[in-house]
């Protein structure tokens, strides 16, 4: 195949993973086609995507094998690795060989007893401020030196597009939590306005002073008023 060739088919594959993502419901099933993809186009044997959650700590949201999840947990656990370090200082981290590589040697020799020899860890961001840092693409392979100039450049490319789509997808999941949100606080609104015969704003008052006095979300106050006709206490 010529280079030509090389460049349509890489074309191609990404344009059908753009529509994949575009479809995909919400982000988990996001994250699966990201790594998928990364299988069939990189040098890579296993594959895993870490996301910082709501929270602002890193999770693991998706592996394609229980030995990226060891991987993963080993830096998530003692908040040391690349991993760590391609999300703290959003850049790519690439791993040649596990058994010399010296920046974290306990790291590396647990890994690399582990079956990796090789990693890439590329960070996921939407802006340049580090606050817009995603999460992670990480790419392994129990084969020394398995990423090209050739893998890292694809790998930018699809953290690019997984970091829009996640960021999307996770949009969409606000959105539509927000309209749950006002759906059941309406529902909690109607029941104490027919049950003590007061108009709306009181019915919205009466809700919120029982979210602030029990500390709940006033989503939740109004679930408990939907499934047990009762306030919480």
């Amino acid at each position: 195949m010529t280079e030509q060739e090389l460049t349509a088919a890489s074309a191609d594959a990404f344009a059908q993973l753009a529509i994949e993502l575009h479809d995909a419901p919400g982000v988990e099933e996001t994250i699966d086609a990201v790594v998928q993809f990364a299988l069939q186009a990189l040098s890579c044997t296993y594959a895993g995507v870490a996301l910082y959650t709501r929270g602002g700590s890193p999770e693991i949201a998706a592996v394609t094998d229980p030995v990226v999840a060891d991987v993963y947990e080993l830096q998530l656990r003692t908040d040391v690795g690349p991993l760590v370090t391609a999300l703290r200082d959003r850049t790519t981290i690439l791993i040649r060989d596990t058994e010399t590589d010296g920046r974290w040697p306990e790291w590396t020799s647990k890994v690399a007893a582990l079956g990796v020899r090789s990693s890439l860890d590329v960070p996921l961001a939407t802006g340049d401020a580090a606050g817009q840092t995603v999460g992670v693409l990480g790419l392994y392979s129990p084969t020394p030196d398995a990423f090209t100039e050739d893998d890292e450049a694809i790998a930018h490319i699809l953290a690019r597009h997984a970091s829009v789509a996640v960021a999307s997808a996770r949009h969409e999941e606000t959105m539509a939590q927000a309209v749950d949100a006002r759906k059941l606080v309406g529902q909690a609104m109607g029941i104490l306005m027919e049950r003590f015969d007061v108009d709306g704003d009181r019915a919205f008052a009466i809700l919120k002073r029982y979210s602030q006095d029990t500390n709940t979300k006033l989503r939740d106050v109004a679930q408990q008023l939907i499934d047990t006709r009762k306030l919480p206490h």
